[in-house]
């Protein structure tokens, strides 16, 4: 088990490989209404043995189907998300990037309901039944926001948060829409959308090339408050500089691609 008996992390959680269920995480209910969708989570990792586990430890039973896309980790992160999760998807994709790992996790994934979320630690398991709860209600996509009330995040410096709103203030300019978040990667879809955004994005920027193409391919998006922690162990491979520089990049030319331009009406649940 890879000395998951003796991981504790920052929570105060001992790992033990008893997995933590939430009430409201029952197989096949949520808000005490029996669900008629099988649902898939997609988590890209390069490297998140210390990590992994705390993420899948906390996935509730209503989820049918993990997908974990691996960017040939070295340190045991496929063999520990194996042991916690035998019935793991695992995808070991060999081409960098976060973008090239979030599309070849949607390629394979067949739920009817699809979230994405991150292996860090930094996004919480129990927050899946609030996006499966807005796409069991008929949104096409669910983006979580760290700028909702009930939100929140305790990982941008200040340097980042500057740009977040700076690119979020464009991008409601751009597109009509008054969203509050852009570059967050905890997001929830049916599965039947997703083909529609032709997404093409390689690294980081997939987040924001999602949200543009969601918009602007007139599906029904709403943004649900979500909170993020800093990544439990390990260093992020994003640059502040390089990456948002390349989230600007993907904000215009996506805004301004050669297609046809319906803009969905923004819903806010709060």
């Amino acid at each position: 088990m890879l000395l998951l008996d003796v991981m504790t992390d920052r929570r105060g959680y001992e790992a033990t490989g008893a997995v933590d269920r939430d009430a409201d995480q029952s197989a096949g209910v949520i808000a005490g209404q029996a669900l008629s969708y099988t649902i898939s989570v997609v988590i890209p990792t390069k490297n998140e043995v210390q990590n992994i586990g705390w993420v899948l430890q906390r996935i509730g039973p209503m989820v049918d189907e993990v997908i974990i896309v691996d960017g040939l980790s070295d340190d045991g992160t496929v063999e520990v998300a194996q042991a916690i999760r035998p019935d793991a998807v695992i995808v070991r994709h060999e081409v960098a990037g976060k973008g090239e790992a979030v599309r070849a996790g949607f390629a394979v994934a067949s739920g009817d309901l699809v979230v994405l979320m991150d292996a860090d630690g930094s996004m919480d398991p129990a927050e899946i039944t609030r996006f499966v709860h807005e796409l069991a209600g008929g949104t096409d996509m669910a983006k979580g926001s760290r700028f909702l009330p009930g939100g929140g995040t305790t990982d941008m410096t200040r340097l980042r948060r500057f740009g977040n709103a700076v690119l979020v203030n464009l991008a409601n300019l751009l597109l009509g829409t008054s969203q509050t978040e852009l570059c967050y990667g905890y997001m929830g879809f049916r599965r039947t959308c997703i083909e529609r955004l032709d997404l093409r994005a390689t690294g980081f920027e997939i987040e924001t090339e999602i949200v543009v193409k969601a918009y602007r391919s007139g599906l029904k998006v709403v943004e649900i408050p979500s909170f993020e922690s800093p990544r439990m162990f390990g260093y992020s491979n994003l640059n502040t500089f390089r990456d948002g520089w390349r989230v600007l990049r993907t904000l215009v030319r996506t805004r301004y691609a050669s297609r046809p331009e319906v803009v969905a009406r923004t819903e806010t649940a709060r």
